[in-house]
């Protein structure tokens, strides 16, 4: 073993993952070398207290507090610090210095990638992100490398372990939001802000990620369309199960043609029922998948882990051996891709299908009056469900309706709802859920 040459790596955070990380390192350096062709040195770990308290037992000489110090001179810099600074400058200074750079960082890829990757391109150094989306899922390099010479149509998935627990023990143990939040809360699953998972906002950033690599144009994440889960009921729960579908969060992206022939790429994240026999609706608890269709490949799923320490270390580390690699063969890093430059299509050109439920005065009339609605916005309806409500004495009758639409431009189906609020006969729009998942 000693023929081996050493890489100097610098490990920037040791939280949960990074932790794993440096253990995986320690203990497989050996293994490691042999596929490598070279040793791989931890030269130290930055973290704000070099005595606070660890998952993973590790030397103490190996913690500092100064980050840039490290960084400087090193090989191979991994940043799971988090957060946009100082990992953006710090990152900004290794890929500036030659160093390879592998970062588990989704908001600051999200929102810094294109130009982080310029950065590394520029000096001939690599970025690689993997585990950024959906952890020891390995979905970016088959995105980037294996699918690259196919057609990409669409890319969708469940990207928020977090979400899809919630969701999930809604449907299959009839837990209201609020008993599957907090039994999701104390399991570790939400984030220390709650928000990021349950509006979206971290399946948008996976979003822009995934359909930056997977359309090779620059998405950022303000133009991700982006809605939570907050307003999902047991009511409409019970709907979906009644009419073959399951609720999911998922993140979408998709090339589409506009109403005016223009082609270009919508991304997209909301609740949105899938059919109970579509792969994604098997997703349980705080797994993630990630649905690929292609022209020549066809349908592809991904499939795992979307989060803890040990499985995004081993997204990382396998970033990791292949920037080691590069380092042994020789060569400049291989830049991504972000050359098409379609444009970004607004939510209102997708086309897809909506279930509408109503609550309606229980009167002569009430379908003739909705299904003109409908026709006077160029939506037709596939289904139709009614039920009469039982009021108390002396209110007046009312039912509630269950409208699946056919598929329809989403501009079409908003102005549906719309004016569908502001009839007569609608007393009101209970739910609006997107159907997806089918062509």
């Amino acid at each position: 073993m000693n023929g081996y040459r050493d890489l100097r790596v610098a490990l920037l955070g040791c939280g949960s993952v990074g932790a794993q990380v440096a253990r995986l390192i320690l203990e497989h350096g050996d293994e490691l070398a042999a596929r490598i062709g070279a040793r791989l040195t931890l030269a130290g770990i930055a973290v704000r207290d070099v005595n606070g308290k660890r998952d993973v037992e590790l030397p103490q000489e190996l913690f500092t507090t100064d980050a840039e110090r490290l960084v400087q001179g090193s090989d191979i810099v991994i940043e799971l610090m988090g957060g946009i600074e100082p990992a953006r400058t710090l990152i900004t200074q290794a890929l500036q210095g030659g160093a390879d750079v592998v970062t588990a960082n989704k908001a600051l890829i999200a929102a810094h990638g294109p130009e982080l990757s310029e950065v590394a391109e520029q000096v001939g150094a690599q970025l690689s992100y993997e585990a950024a989306v959906a952890a020891a899922i390995p979905i970016l390099r088959p995105l980037r490398e294996s699918l690259a010479g196919d057609h990409i149509t669409r890319v969708l998935g469940i990207v928020n372990g977090s979400t899809n627990y919630i969701l999930d023990r809604m449907d299959r143990f009839g837990d209201s939001a609020e008993d599957a939040s907090r039994v999701a809360s104390e399991l570790g699953f939400l984030e220390a802000d709650p928000t990021l998972d349950v509006e979206g906002y971290d399946a948008a950033q996976k979003a822009t990620i995934l359909a930056s690599i997977a359309f090779h144009t620059e998405v950022p994440v303000d133009a991700v369309h982006r809605e939570g889960i907050t307003s999902i009921t047991g009511a409409q729960i019970d709907a979906a199960k009644n009419a073959g579908y399951v609720i999911k969060l998922l993140a979408i992206a998709e090339r589409l043609e506009a109403a005016d022939g223009t082609s270009g790429v919508s991304a997209r994240v909301y609740p949105a029922l899938i059919r109970r026999d579509h792969p994604l609706a098997a997703v349980y608890g705080g797994k993630n998948a990630v649905f690929v269709e292609a022209e020549a490949a066809g349908e592809l799923m991904f499939y795992g882990a979307g989060a803890g320490g040990a499985e995004t270390a081993s997204a990382v580390l396998g970033d990791v051996v292949s920037a080691a690699r590069r380092h042994v063969v020789g060569g400049p890093g291989i830049p991504g891709s972000l050359h098409a430059e379609l444009p970004i299509l607004p939510v209102g050109e997708v086309t897809t299908a909506y279930q509408i439920m109503l609550a309606v005065r229980d009167q002569p009339g009430v379908l003739a009056s909705i299904a003109g609605i409908l026709a006077e916005h160029g939506v037709s309806a596939a289904s139709v469900e009614q039920t009469v409500a039982q009021g108390a004495e002396g209110a007046e009758p009312s039912a509630a309706l269950v409208i699946g639409t056919h598929r329809a431009r989403e501009a079409d189906l908003a102005a549906t709802v719309e004016a569908l609020r502001a009839a007569d006969v609608v007393t009101d729009v209970t739910s609006v859920l997107r159907l997806e998942g089918q062509a």
